[in-house]
């Protein structure tokens, strides 16, 4: 349903995903307890490994990762031969110890479903209000209307995502998003009703997407695993720009706007079935009964998520780097008429940065360890827009595409963020803080699109976009030392699903 996307009771288990179902030797009974001994002097003593938990809420979730014990010591000696393959056994790591958990995969087909659902519908809803008014302002006000209310529904709203089970949320949200687009596939519905449900289905987007977020830390983990499953949810929502406009373009080649609507309400609903029946019923993580209104706890949590001079950092280092990025991508028509371009350098400017951000995020959650990937966010972070200064050149396209993508490549330092701020912010309030993530995150894009819009009637295309570069870097560094400074005193271990040690991780 939401862009970011950038719905969840518990339905049958699949048998091969429970660890004593999957292929490979049969697993032993734990051992009881042991004293823990050294091997030599001043080593720290190594605890016992825990027995498997019998009331793990779901053998394939994090937990079960986890329990697999620690192999043997080998002898000492020269090795034998060559290492051993590793077993049948042996658990997934990476991406693909996310897809192992059951309860994700069923969140992630619902993430492609309901951002198929808004895609198709915000171009098939463009398309249709300029067939009934002929209007070019209505028309892009339309598609405006799609960022604006986020803001609205992100505060207002964001209660609700710790207020009532995150489960029953979810699927409200993609059930009104279906019943709004099915009012809006009726032939009498007027163009200022049809313009009021796309500011509805808006609202509900932030609401959506904070829930969502924060409900994978309930799924997966606080830990790695939640932070390579946002990942992958974030290069979905990438793709969507790469390829979901041109399947909406293909769709409305064969049937009607109202045809091409009628189809997202399908995957809606679909969206909301996948979530009801593929993940577990969990309790809301504040008492929705203790008192209190809607209104007033949503508004009393944003105050408290940005009264905290960490989170506060944190947010806004999610925040501005978009701010200045939008830039080359909201000015990329003018641009491409400046320098005497065609449609089709149009459009690999538009797929530029989706481009570099996929390629860097999977290579940093593929790769590197969560340790590299702390150490890397203010860095890249803080240099992520130099690339865009190349645009004072006023190059051609190969130049503008090749910055473009390194620009994308720095939004990679997300990845390491997400872990900071999942770790920053309380238990109680990590739905209205993830709300709020999400509702700035698209506000401030609009108003970015808007701002370098509004410059670039002033000044020439290419001065503009390397601009937003100086400024924006020179706002990073600010920021940068702002981060450093509220970090914990204490530092942070992090549990590393690769094999190795673990690591400390800064910030």
């Amino acid at each position: 349903m939401p862009r970011d996307t950038d719905p969840l009771a518990g339905g049958p288990r699949d048998a091969p995903d429970t660890p004593r179902d999957r292929p490979g030797p049969p697993r032993a009974r734990p051992p009881a307890p042991r004293p823990a001994t050294t091997t030599r002097t001043g080593a720290a003593p190594l605890p016992a490994p825990h027995p498997e938990r019998a009331d793990s809420p779901d053998p394939s979730g994090p937990d079960a990762l986890r329990a697999v014990p620690a192999p043997a010591a080998a002898p000492a000696g020269p090795p034998a031969g060559p290492p051993a393959p590793p077993l049948a056994g042996d658990p997934p790591r990476g991406y693909r110890a996310v897809f192992a958990v059951r309860e994700f995969r069923a969140v992630f087909a619902a993430h492609l479903l309901s951002l198929l659902g808004v895609v198709v519908s915000e171009l098939a809803l463009t398309v249709l209000v300029y067939e009934l008014t002929a209007s070019p302002l209505l028309s892009a006000l339309t598609f405006a209307l799609g960022m604006l209310p986020y803001l609205v529904g992100g505060t207002l709203l964001g209660g609700i995502a710790d207020r009532y089970p995150a489960r029953r949320v979810l699927v409200t949200c993609d059930l009104i998003c279906a019943g709004c687009v099915a009012v809006m596939v009726l032939p009498g519905t007027p163009v200022a009703g049809l313009l009021v449900l796309r500011c509805l289905v808006a609202a509900v987007s932030p609401v959506f997407t904070g829930t969502r977020m924060a409900a994978l830390t309930d799924i997966l983990g606080a830990d790695d695993l939640y932070v390579l499953g946002r990942s992958l949810l974030r290069i979905v929502s990438q793709s969507a720009q790469l390829v979901g406009f041109g399947v909406g373009g293909l769709l409305l080649a064969v049937v009607s706007p109202r045809g091409a609507m009628t189809i997202t309400v399908a995957t809606f609903l679909c969206s909301a079935a996948l979530l009801r029946l593929g993940t577990r019923n969990r309790p809301a993580r504040t008492g929705g009964g203790r008192g209190g209104t809607l209104l007033g706890e949503s508004l009393a949590g944003a105050r408290t998520v940005l009264g905290d001079r960490r989170i506060r950092a944190l947010l806004l280092l999610f925040w501005l780097p978009p701010v200045f990025a939008v830039a080359p991508e909201a000015l990329a028509a003018p641009y491409a008429d400046e320098i005497g371009a065609g449609t089709t350098a149009l459009g690999l400017l538009m797929c530029a940065i989706p481009v570099g951000h996929i390629a860097a995020e999977l290579y940093a959650g593929a790769a590197l360890s969560p340790r590299v990937r702390s150490l890397i966010v203010l860095p890249v972070a803080a240099a992520g827009l130099l690339p865009l200064l190349l645009y004072g050149l006023r190059p051609g396209i190969a130049l503008s595409a090749a910055a473009l993508v390194l620009a994308g490549v720095g939004s990679a330092y997300v990845i390491g963020l997400d872990q900071w701020f999942v770790e920053a912010v309380p238990d109680e309030l990590r739905g209205r803080a993830m709300t709020l993530l999400t509702a700035g995150l698209m506000t401030l894009q609009g108003a970015g699109m808007a701002l370098a819009g509004l410059a670039a009637e002033f000044f020439p295309v290419h001065q503009v976009v390397a601009g937003a570069g100086v400024l924006g870097t020179l706002c990073l560094l600010l920021l940068v030392a702002e981060v450093r400074r509220t970090a914990p005193a204490h530092r942070i271990r992090t549990e590393v699903r690769d094999g190795e040690d673990q690591h400390v991780a800064s910030g």
